[in-house]
């Protein structure tokens, strides 16, 4: 059966298995996502200690990742996934366990958080650089990557949802036990793979020179430089405006857990459309174009989220908002992956990650406390006009790599 262009990369039999895999532990994951924030918020009422979970979460990336992406360039990637699902289904069961008992405070909520976050640290890098590995023909990455945000952001559209009902009727603990049981479909699925893995050349040099090369690659390429600088910054000022949704559904709308659930589900289906979006792009887009582009419709959708009253209004400029910030951050990874030599390819990643994931705990922190001294809409406001700037500054970049690859051909010539 021939498949349309947007679903090219099922052809590979060990995408298909990934892709349903992924797919039922991410939703688990998201359940996860929407119970701890509730949980936080409902022990303290508190929008700075939202972003200390968060921070909590997320340090670890921005201070082991670089280190794994070394690993992952010197080690199987295979097995190192393994290993970090493994490690991320006992999370989810100790989470399950303090809740349900009734033994968990605050400071517990952290310490897991803590240790999901070291586990992530090792599990993104190790996730983006194996992707190359299920699809046989290199034409077909940037559509599995694209397939891939489509998978993401369908479990973030039925994590939320599902979470909600639960949270509602059963309680947090229901969702842990959920997300723990879920990564039994992700780990068969990598077990029954058929991989052609090539043999990693014996390397003796210290970890640091290899992280110190990955530096200097980044730093070389107008393209890359640009793109995680880009990702940095919006990481750090901009994405974390997801840590106060509780406090918008609570405060702002007035609402409960099902209006919690109601701006988590509609970002996901938001999302969504972003991720449909690259899926129809064909291989050699113009990704950096879209990058720009996509920024400022995040952006200006959450300048006009942030003060709108009306309940339904706002859940479409929250959709408009995050149709945009998926379209990025899909084009800035496909970007990465497609203009990166293959031994280099943990290590950029890694780096990638740690502008993405790495940025945003200090962010929350900044975001959170910004809005404990101000106000809700105030802060994600502010954020907004950041995302803004940050957009209009990164246009210029597309003359300057377009003159570095003219400089290339060239040279070459």
């Amino acid at each position: 059966m021939k498949l349309p262009p947007a679903l090219r990369a099922f052809r590979y039999y060990n995408f298909r298995l990934y892709f349903s895999g992924q797919a039922i532990s991410l939703i688990g994951t998201w359940m996860q996502r929407i119970a701890v924030s509730w949980l936080v918020y409902n022990l303290t009422h508190s929008a700075f200690m939202l972003g200390l979970v968060a921070f909590a979460g997320q340090i670890p990336i921005l201070l082991f990742s670089a280190y794994a992406g070394a690993y992952v360039d010197r080690h199987s990637r295979y097995k190192t996934l393994l290993f970090t699902q493994v490690a991320s289904m006992i999370q989810a069961g100790l989470l399950a366990i303090v809740v349900w008992n009734g033994s968990y405070n605050v400071t517990i909520i952290i310490l897991l958080s803590v240790l999901l976050g070291i586990i992530n640290a090792f599990d993104t890098p190790s996730r983006q650089s194996f992707m190359i590995l299920l699809v046989e023909d290199k034409k077909h990455l940037p559509n599995a990557i694209a397939l891939n945000s489509t998978m993401v952001t369908l479990a973030r559209l039925l994590g939320p949802a599902v979470a909600g009902i639960l949270l509602s009727s059963y309680g947090e603990d229901i969702c842990f036990l959920i997300n723990f049981l879920s990564f039994i479909a992700v780990i068969v699925s990598l077990l029954f793979m058929k991989l052609n893995m090539p043999a990693r050349p014996k390397n003796t040099e210290p970890i640091w020179i290899g992280l110190r090369a990955g530096y200097t690659y980044i730093k070389g390429d107008v393209g890359l430089r640009s793109v995680v600088f880009l990702t940095a910054a919006m990481s750090l000022l901009v994405m974390p405006y997801t840590t106060l949704l509780p406090v918008y559904a609570a405060s702002v709308f007035k609402g409960d857990v099902t209006t919690f659930s109601w701006l988590n589900s509609i970002s996901g289906l938001g999302a969504l459309l972003g991720a449909i979006y690259m899926a129809t792009r064909k291989a050699g887009s113009k990704y950096l174009r879209i990058i720009a582009y996509s920024v400022l419709i995040f952006s200006v959708g959450l300048i006009v989220f942030s003060y709108t009253k009306n309940f339904t209004l706002a859940l479409v400029f929250l959709m408009i908002a995050e149709a945009g910030l998926l379209t990025e951050i899909s084009a800035s990874n496909t970007y990465i992956q497609t203009h990166v030599d293959e031994h280099m390819r943990g290590r950029v990643i890694s780096y990638y990650v740690m502008a993405f994931m790495g940025m945003q705990p200090i962010g929350g922190l900044l975001i959170g406390s910004l809005a404990h001294f101000t106000s809700t809409p105030f802060t994600v406001l502010v954020e907004g006009v950041c995302g803004v700037a940050a957009g209009l500054l990164f246009i210029p970049v597309l003359k300057k790599v377009r003159k570095s690859r003219i400089n290339k051909k060239a040279a070459v010539a």
